[in-house]
């Protein structure tokens, strides 16, 4: 388990980097997974990661477990590799939006101020 002052690191750098929020990635893992005719169950909708984003941003600090922050510094590093924080550009091309997309999986809407 990370101590305190790496936890508390951790826990900002990663709600700085998961701008969505819960009912939003909820939304989104449900619509990424629909097709024509069925939607997914919600707790059965997007990736496994996904699902444990968003778990993980229905907790408090102090509920956090050891996969919890396995998955926090996943997502931060992921999403740090994929996006200039600072300059995120607008998609122009299909390929920007499956960056997107995949962005958005983790709880990262690069479009999002």
């Amino acid at each position: 388990m990370a101590d305190a002052l790496e936890l508390h690191a951790l826990w900002e750098d990663f709600h700085r980097v998961v701008n969505m929020t819960s009912a939003e990635l909820a939304a989104w893992l449900r619509v990424r997974d629909a097709d024509e005719e069925t939607e997914p169950l919600p707790e059965a909708a997007g990736t496994p990661t996904g699902q444990h984003v968003l778990a993980i941003l229905q907790k408090r600090r102090t509920d956090l477990t050891d996969d919890d922050i396995r998955v926090m510094y996943e997502v931060v590093d992921t999403v740090g590799d994929l996006v200039d924080m600072e300059n995120e550009p607008e998609p122009e091309t299909a390929a920007d939006d499956a960056r997107r997309h995949r962005l958005m999986t983790l709880g990262h809407d690069p479009l999002k101020p």
